[in-house]
C-alpha cells in the first residue's frame, strides 16, 4: 500500500476529504450508540510533542483505544531529540515500532523532514504554519449543521497563524468563499508567500464588513504558542478584530461561530459571542475524536484514490 502523510490540508484530494468527513460521520454514529468497532486492534500510534496540548492528545489518545489500538505519548523534552538526536534518525527509529505517528510541533519543516524518513504514516497535530486536523473537524461540525460547505461563505478574523493557512486550502480544494480580515500590518507577507496558490480569497481591512452574509465566523487566539513576548503588542494591534455580537449579527441569520480553544474572553471574541446561540465550539471540539479517528483509519486501513 502507497504510503501517505497528513501534514496540510493540500495532502488530500476533494474525495479524499470528502471521504473522511463522510467515515467521521459513522464513527460518531457509533460512538454515541456505544457500538465501537475495534478496527485497529493491534495497531499503534506514537504522539511526539513538542507544544502544551489538551484537545490534540485527548482526542487522538482516546481515539485509538475506542478503535482498540495503543497510543503511547513522548514528549520530546523527555526523549533524544531533545538532547540532540537528528530528527531524520529518530524518524527511522521510532517509525520502525509502530503504525502510525503524531507530531505536534513549531516548524512545519520539522514535520516535513520527519515524514520524509519515516515508513509509517505521519499525521500533523500541528504547526506553526499548518492545523490541517481542527479545520477537518471545524468543516465536519459546519456539515452537520448546515449541509455542504461548498459555496458558502466563511470569514476568518484575526491573526494570519496556522488556523488562517489551512483555511485557505481548504477553500481552494472544498471549493467554498474566505474572507480574510486582519490589521493590514500583517498582510503583506501573508498575501506574497499564501495567496498566489490560493483560490476563492477576498482581504477585508474592516471585520465588520467581511462578516456581511457569512455562514461561518471563525477567530483563534491573538497570540499563539511561541509568541507570548509579543502578546501586550498583539493586544494592542488586534483590538478591532474582535468577534463582537455586532459582527455575528452582520453574518446571515443562521451564521455559525466556530473557535478552536482555548479561548480569551474578551480579546479575540467576546463572551456573549462564545457563550451564544451561534457558538457550535463544544461540538467542534468533540469532532476532534471522530475526525481523526476517521484520519487514522484512512491512512492505516488504505481507504483512498
Amino acid at each position: 500500500m502507497k504510503l501517505k502523510h497528513f501534514l496540510k490540508i493540500s495532502d488530500f484530494t476533494k474525495t479524499q476529504l470528502l471521504q473522511v468527513l463522510d467515515m467521521s460521520n459513522s464513527l460518531k454514529t457509533s460512538h454515541r450508540e456505544k457500538k465501537l468497532k475495534q478496527s485497529l486492534s493491534g495497531k499503534s500510534l506514537v504522539m511526539i510533542f513538542d507544544k502544551p496540548s489538551t484537545r490534540t492528545r485527548l482526542s487522538f489518545e482516546i481515539g485509538m483505544q475506542e478503535l482498540g489500538g495503543i497510543a503511547v505519548v513522548l514528549q520530546s523534552r523527555d526523549t533524544q531529540l531533545g538532547r540532540g538526536e537528528p530528527i531524520e534518525d529518530a524518524a527511522k527509529v521510532i517509525s520502525r515500532m509502530c503504525d502510525i505517528i503524531m507530531i505536534r510541533t513549531f516548524d512545519q519543516k520539522s514535520v516535513e523532514s520527519f515524514s520524509n524518513h519515516s515508513c509509517v504514516p505521519v499525521i500533523n497535530g500541528l504547526t506553526n504554519e499548518h492545523h490541517p486536523c481542527q479545520i477537518l473537524a471545524d468543516v465536519f461540525t459546519f456539515m452537520e449543521y448546515r449541509g455542504t460547505i461548498e459555496n458558502r461563505k466563511v470569514t476568518w478574523i484575526g491573526d494570519l497563524n496556522n488556523m488562517c493557512f489551512s483555511w485557505v486550502e481548504a477553500s481552494s480544494i472544498l471549493d467554498f468563499k474566505l474572507n480574510i480580515s486582519c490589521p493590514p500590518a500583517l498582510k503583506k507577507n501573508f498575501v506574497s508567500s499564501i495567496l498566489p496558490t490560493a483560490r476563492n480569497c477576498t482581504f477585508f481591512d474592516d471585520p465588520f464588513e467581511a462578516c456581511e452574509n457569512s455562514d461561518l465566523v471563525t477567530t483563534d487566539v491573538w497570540t499563539s504558542m511561541g509568541y507570548e513576548d509579543e502578546e501586550d503588542k498583539r493586544k494592542k494591534l488586534f483590538g478591532k478584530w474582535s468577534v463582537t455580537k455586532d459582527k455575528i449579527e452582520n453574518a446571515a441569520r443562521d451564521c455559525l461561530f466556530m473557535h478552536c480553544l482555548p479561548a480569551h474572553r474578551g480579546e479575540e471574541v467576546s463572551a456573549e459571542v462564545i457563550d451564544g446561540p451561534r457558538s457550535v465550539v463544544w461540538d467542534e471540539a468533540e469532532n476532534r475524536l471522530h475526525v481523526q479517528k476517521a484520519l487514522i483509519e484512512f491512512l492505516l486501513l488504505g481507504r483512498y484514490n
